[in-house]
């Protein structure tokens, strides 16, 4: 893909390319950002690859950087190159942190032989070897207020597996439905490539589909990882690098809270902020080129000691073992504890969905439960096509849970209120949400108000339940680990080993937990990597002691 808005120059830049490389790839040449963006789309949705997206720097409307920035969403794995003049070296420079570029080139850059083709022919290269998994454009047919068909959008989106949704009461709908041998009373249906119709099909059967692992390549591991978020990312990354054999074990799609937020602004590195499918995908692509295992759809419903070996049971009666295991299965948002909201969970009361759902909310009114940063970074991306975006905080002020540039960005954005002291009493509709009752924690005052959309981003609940006594847990169900398993300066009395746990091991040896699961942690992207590449760090330790 080239952009340019010289048209002479966008052609010979394509002629450039047709020449060396027209026999094996297709060339698709832009004359603006925006045109570019609608052709990458289509290219996304009919399952194609880009292997490499060349763009002019000083375009109109939307320049390279601005163009490259959006593009590395929809293909990830392109190689991204600047085409600048003399005068756009730091702009350049500038595009490497921005947009993560692999290249710069100057204009113009004749002989192509030598200035043109060898930078070419070295990204290519390196895309071939890349983690690029070839993507296919699959169909879904569902209704629009059905929580099945919600959470396998939300699947497919987490995942990067491209799709095209189809409501089944709209006439192409009902067109495909009939094509499939389907009435429409069992929904969703998920059409493949090839014609094949999936219908309701469940979380594994996505997973296998759209080529993700879901079965491990030994029975034995160096280290096992429960949780594919920040802190279990870190993990695979650190430990496949230093040489462990590792797989990390994920239920649902990499990323955790973290994946689904649409801009982490805060995050080191990332000056003008990132997405939290960037930095999930740039971790997984990490890990598995350091050798990383990563396992989607894989449910873990125990952790039992056999000797040396911590083995690590799924929910299918299978299991896998290994000298260490680090937990890093996070937290999930706790249940509105508001009459009806169970019913009309996926129904138009979701739980971080807010990027899934976000262009069904084009125009209509929108209500966000929590005060903390997942909740300020969706209200701040759904206020881009909302109609107005509603804040609702137990709290008196946002200061207290949420960072300063987010209050700083919700206060400047004309559609966004925030409503303090508010809770949601109840939530009403047969089919899908239709209206909330708020009620005012200080007055006691009560209002219903009309919507059908009402995202949820409260509490942290960790996803420990499985684990029953096997580790210590806090009351509320944090794992404990380190100094907090002995504040009396004595050991657990589970412990055999004649040291103390280390600072991230929790009550088994050879165990241990990073991020948000853990009791205490600081509940931030940034210290959960931290958490999982400490954590490798201990492994070593236990491990060389073992």
């Amino acid at each position: 893909m080239t952009v340019d808005d010289d048209p002479g120059v966008s052609r010979a830049i394509a002629r450039d390319l047709r020449r060396r490389y027209g026999a094996s790839h297709r060339i698709v040449r832009a004359e603006s950002g925006e045109t570019a963006l609608e052709a990458l789309n289509e290219l996304k949705l009919r399952g194609d690859q880009v292997a490499v997206i060349l763009a002019d720097h000083r375009m109109p409307d939307m320049n390279g950087i601005e163009f490259l920035e959006q593009a590395m969403d929809i293909f990830p794995s392109a190689r991204r190159v600047l085409l600048t003049a003399y005068a756009d070296t730091n702009a350049a420079i500038d595009a490497i942190n921005v947009v993560d570029l692999d290249h710069y080139l100057l204009k113009p850059w004749d002989p192509p032989e030598e200035k043109f083709y060898p930078v070419l022919d070295d990204l290519l290269a390196a895309w071939r070897a890349s983690d690029h998994r070839t993507v296919t454009s699959i169909k879904i047919i569902g209704h629009r207020w059905s929580a099945r068909s919600s959470q396998v959008r939300d699947f497919l989106a987490r995942n990067q597996v491209p799709y095209r949704w189809y409501s089944s009461d709209e006439p192409e709908g009902q067109r495909l439905l009939a094509a499939a041998g389907q009435d429409g009373t069992r929904l969703p249906v998920l059409i493949t490539s090839d014609g094949t119709p999936l219908v309701e099909p469940d979380v594994h059967d996505l997973a296998t589909w759209a080529g993700l692992a879901t079965e491990p390549t030994t029975d034995f591991y160096d280290l096992v990882v429960i949780g594919g978020g920040p802190a279990g990312l870190g993990a695979a990354v650190y430990g496949a690098s230093e040489g462990l054999r590792t797989v990390l074990v994920e239920r649902s799609a990499t990323g955790g809270q973290a994946g689904q937020s649409s801009r982490i602004e805060n995050y080191l590195g990332f000056p003008d902020g990132v997405s939290g499918a960037q930095l999930t995908d740039r971790a997984r692509r990490q890990a598995a080129k350091f050798g990383a295992e990563i396992l989607t759809a894989r449910e873990v419903t125990g952790l039992e000691t056999s000797g040396a070996a911590r083995v690590i049971r799924f929910s299918d009666g299978t299991a896998i073992a290994a000298r260490s295991v680090i937990l890093a299965t996070g937290v999930s948002y706790r249940q509105l504890p508001a009459e009806g909201a169970d019913s009309l969970a996926g129904c138009g009361v979701y739980y971080g969905s807010a990027l899934t759902e976000a262009a069904s909310c084009e125009g209509h009114d929108v209500y966000i439960v929590g005060g903390a940063n997942s909740a300020g970074q969706a209200a701040m991306h759904l206020s881009h096509t909302a109609k107005s975006v509603t804040l609702l905080v137990r709290g008196p002020s946002l200061a207290a849970s949420m960072s300063h540039y987010l209050i700083q960005q919700i206060e400047q954005t004309p559609n966004i209120q925030v409503r303090c002291h508010t809770v949601v009493d109840s939530v009403q509709g047969t089919d899908h949400l239709k209206q909330l009752t708020l009620r005012d924690t200080e007055t006691g005052q009560s209002e219903t108000v009309e919507t059908h959309w009402l995202f949820v981003f409260i509490g942290a609940a960790p996803l420990t339940g499985w684990l029953g006594d096997t580790v210590q847990r806090d009351a509320r169900g944090f794992i404990l680990a380190g100094p907090d398993l002995t504040p009396d300066g004595s050991a657990p009395d589970s412990w055999e080993l004649d040291r103390a746990p280390y600072h991230l091991e929790t009550s088994i040896p050879g165990v241990f937990v990073a991020g948000d699961a853990r009791a205490e942690s600081a509940k931030r992207v940034a210290s959960a990597v931290g958490e999982g590449a400490m954590a490798v760090m201990l492994v070593h330790r236990y491990l060389e002691q073992s």
